[in-house]
């Protein structure tokens, strides 16, 4: 056991546990951070890794790294080898579903968590997706509102540097931005086509980070400058360790990865930030005499009420513009392919049109290498909402274990009726949409299966890899597709129907946080990185505050 005592204790050092250790060092807290995976840093970030696929399904690629112990990873949609050292091992990590509710969980485990492989795309919510109650009459509202979170939403962007433009749509407000976000020609002609036969929606551009030169993110670099952080890598934690007779958490018990020996560290208060899978796991992992159905389940709802978004891909071409595009708005990144493309938020309501649908586009037309008299190619992958379900949650199986001897968790997220219609329209409304604008669709699909339209699926590809493609569609798009999962620990007003109270503090145990997307009570419809961002921030500087004051 170290017997170091920190001020505070951060599992994680994704997109939560980044700015939780920025927050809270610069604060003056001493800081202790524990990641599961390795140190990255510029030698994991070769340039001669980054080539072209060797077909447009990429499907030996995905097969070498199923070979290699990545079965699940490598059905991520945009999976590449290039980032294979992103994702996790799935011999080591495993999981388990209900037979008739597979789940996708792609994770990474390295300092900087998914950071390093997600889009880069960050995105602010509205109250359209935090009053889930008052629009719809189920799950509950969160315990914050729009008008809350906007000043943290504002010091992130602000402190990372977005690439956007101000829209003023309704549905996806404005934030602040750093240098301007361009369409490709083909992008605007397509903007100019929708929004003139369709005024309530809107085209924009993407909003989003450019990759960081220094390879590791800038809040974990801010927070090492001050000298008040440790950092413990290749720490796999077990459980959060509890003082049985003050309730309070006392820090957490590891496993080194290199050893394979369990060490025992010690903090005033605990920040976890493990991502909503990994967070619930270890807690319920930190049952104890006390805490008899989990770590700050008193209420019953730990696990329960996990959501992803309902995802849906197309892909296709776009006859109106010929060739192709490269987008400059952001400078080359020897490691990363340019970033940009167009999103289509929620649509805005307005008199005569049809009820708005609760789900969004992102894509890109114009930007895949063709040849100048080639139709544009166009892609997009759409997300909708998951209403929270008490039977959609995460537990543990007892029968299996990691590669560190530490039950698996069980997860379940199947889409109720409500869900099947809501995809059925995202995928029709996207159909129609990209017809009338001038679009030609190869393929759309989603957990409902794949349809195929045209050509076809990939029509330029060899015949073995399109036969592939379709057998393996049914597990590649299913719940888990968007890694926008979210839920299982969540926020609320109230300790007998949540987990966190409204500043992401058990409502049990009074020196915890967890600030993760585990904590939304529901799941939007766009990326959770930036309301992630933000709430960290709100929370860990509140929870500084107290600390400092003897309030905890």
């Amino acid at each position: 056991m170290s017997h170091i005592l920190y001020d505070a204790l951060v599992i994680g050092s994704g997109a939560a546990g980044s700015f939780a250790v920025k927050e809270l060092t610069a604060q003056g807290l001493s800081v202790l951070l524990l990641e599961a995976g390795p140190e990255i840093g510029p030698k994991d970030f070769d340039p001669s890794r980054k080539k072209e696929p060797a077909s447009s399904i990429n499907i030996w690629e995905r097969a070498r790294a199923t070979l290699k112990g990545q079965p699940i990873q490598a059905r991520a949609a945009f999976f590449t080898e290039r980032f294979s050292r992103f994702f996790v091992n799935d011999r080591k990590n495993p999981y388990t579903t209900p037979a008739d509710a597979p789940f996708l969980w792609i994770r990474g485990r390295q300092g900087g968590g998914r950071l390093h492989s997600f889009g880069r795309v960050l995105l602010r919510w509205t109250d359209d997706d935090f009053k889930i109650r008052s629009l719809t009459g189920k799950g509950e509202d969160w315990p914050v509102s729009y008008d809350e979170l906007a000043p943290f939403y504002a010091e992130v962007e602000s402190y990372l540097g977005l690439h956007g433009n101000e829209d003023h749509v309704s549905t996806l407000p404005d934030g602040v931005y750093a240098k301007p976000a361009n369409l490709s020609p083909a992008e605007e002609v397509f903007k100019q086509t929708v929004e003139s036969r369709w005024p309530e929606r809107h085209v924009v551009s993407w909003r989003y980070i450019a990759p960081d030169a220094e390879r590791v993110p800038r809040p974990l670099r801010d927070a090492q400058a001050t000298g008040r952080l440790t950092i413990r890598y290749n720490a796999v934690v077990r459980r959060i360790t509890v003082d049985e007779h003050t309730g309070r958490a006392t820090g957490a018990e590891f496993v080194d990865r290199a050893t394979g020996m369990v060490e025992t560290v010690l903090a005033a208060t605990v920040v976890l930030c493990a991502s909503p899978i990994e967070s619930v796991r270890l807690l319920l992992n930190s049952a104890s005499a006390a805490h008899t159905g989990g770590l700050g389940n008193s209420s019953g709802t730990l696990g329960r009420y996990f959501m992803d978004q309902l995802p849906c891909l197309a892909f296709g071409s776009f006859a109106k513009v010929k060739g192709w595009a490269p987008d400059k708005s952001a400078p080359e990144d020897p490691f990363y392919n340019p970033s940009g493309g167009i999103f289509i938020p929620r649509f805005e309501q307005v008199a005569g049109a049809a009820p708005r649908g609760d789900f969004n586009y992102q894509g890109s037309v114009g930007r895949a290498p063709v040849s100048d008299d080639t139709p544009a190619r166009l892609a997009f992958f759409g997300f909708g909402r998951m209403l929270p379900y008490a039977d959609n949650r995460i537990t543990l199986d007892p029968r299996r274990k990691d590669a560190w001897n530490i039950p698996v968790p069980h997860i379940r997220c199947a889409m109720h009726q409500e869900e099947h219609e809501l995809l059925h329209r995202q995928e029709q409304t996207l159909v129609d949409m990209v017809r009338d604008a001038g679009g030609d669709l190869e393929f759309i699909g989603s957990p409902h299966g794949l349809k195929e339209m045209g050509q076809g699926a990939f029509p330029d590809a060899d015949i073995f890899s399109r036969f592939l493609f379709r057998k393996w569609f049914k597990k590649t798009m299913c719940m888990g597709a968007a890694i926008h999962e979210s839920g299982g620990a969540r926020m609320g007003v109230s300790s007998q129907t949540s987990v966190l109270n409204p500043w992401n503090r058990s409502w049990d145990v009074p020196n915890l946080i967890v600030t993760d997307a585990s904590a939304f009570p529901g799941s939007g419809i766009a990326g959770t990185t930036l309301t992630v961002m933000a709430l960290t921030i709100r929370a860990c500087r509140k929870l500084a505050r107290d600390y400092r004051g003897g309030l905890i």
